[in-house]
């Protein structure tokens, strides 16, 4: 007896996964390259139909984080009614850890063609003391 329905396509854990409570759905906002340069990395960011006024970059704790958001008042605004709409409205945001010695003077960015690109340096990073070892006495 089998208790899963027999389809040629199914796969358990790609339909349980696909749920948006995980998170899958995500990534399809805001698709990201990440290249390693010699000198730092690249992030390519895809942004179609946003403008450079609707982005805004931060970093806190080592985190860079890309906020986006378009404005879907003046879309409501517009004549007719949708019958479908598949297009993204609203805010959301992506972050990435880039280490807690970047400042935001290190990092460069720009915005054409629908397309953020923010480099990130390379810092060298300081070699901890060795770890040292605490004698237990008798």
């Amino acid at each position: 007896m089998m208790l899963v329905p027999r389809r040629n396509d199914f796969d358990l854990f790609g339909d349980v996964f696909d749920d948006a409570f995980f998170g899958r759905n995500e990534s399809k906002v805001m698709k990201t390259d990440i290249k390693e340069l010699d000198d730092g990395y690249e992030l390519l960011v895809d942004l179609p139909g946003f403008t450079k006024e609707n982005l805004d970059l931060s970093i806190e704790n080592g985190y860079l984080t890309i906020n986006a958001k378009t404005d879907s008042d003046k879309e409501e605004k517009e004549e007719g009614k949708y019958v479908r709409r598949e297009r993204y409205s609203g805010e959301f945001s992506r972050s990435f850890y880039v280490g807690d010695d970047i400042t935001e003077d290190d990092i460069k960015a720009s915005f054409k063609n629908g397309v953020l690109n923010v480099k990130v340096p390379k810092k060298e990073v300081t070699k901890k003391d060795e770890k040292k070892y605490i004698d237990i006495e008798d």
